[in-house]
């Protein structure tokens, strides 16, 4: 699912997979921010669950993207991330889960063809379980403020006014909160 404006030069991807807990934080961080969230100018806001090689659709002419994910940073479960542009180039240079793989396959296909994103931010949580579920461990769910905080900061940065809506804007058959 994307919200806001396909053709915005900032994105925000919340990546993983809903049916394994906390597996799936980065998705239910964009969710919140669709939700409660209106952006000037608008940004795309992607739910790019476990997509991979299917991303590259969503983020041709991106020029600065923030990842939301859990990350394996082989930490204790709940500790907190915050990694830029050469940072993230080290963190998928290891081996990843499949969808980190394809985020990372991604990132450098636009390398590869002269289109480098110019500004990458990750922003995830160790997670605690990725046992099959779909509610986050109370753990991480308790993080999921710290990380849209950590997102609107940057998206400040750059340029980026946040407002908070009035109202919750409804999500329809994508809603997970």
């Amino acid at each position: 699912m994307l919200l806001g404006d396909e053709n915005s030069p900032i994105a925000v991807l919340g990546v993983g997979n809903v049916l394994l807990s906390d597996e799936g934080f980065g998705v239910r961080v964009v969710q919140h921010l669709m939700k409660y969230y209106d952006f000037t100018p608008p940004i795309r806001l992607i739910d790019g669950g476990t997509l991979g090689w299917d991303l590259l659709n969503f983020l041709q002419g991106v020029e600065k993207l923030i990842i939301v994910d859990a990350i394996d940073g082989k930490a204790i479960p709940g500790t907190f991330f915050v990694l830029k542009n050469e940072e993230v180039k080290a963190y998928f240079k290891r081996k990843v889960s499949g969808h980190e793989a394809g985020i990372q396959e991604v990132l450098a296909w636009f390398e590869l063809f002269g289109k480098p994103i110019k500004e990458v931010t990750v922003i995830g949580v160790q997670p605690q379980s990725l046992e099959t579920g779909l509610e986050l461990t109370p753990l991480i769910k308790k993080l999921l403020p710290k990380a849209v905080d950590e997102v609107i900061k940057r998206l400040k940065e750059w340029g980026v006014e946040v407002e908070k809506r009035n109202q919750p804007r409804e999500l329809g058959t994508w809603e997970l909160l």
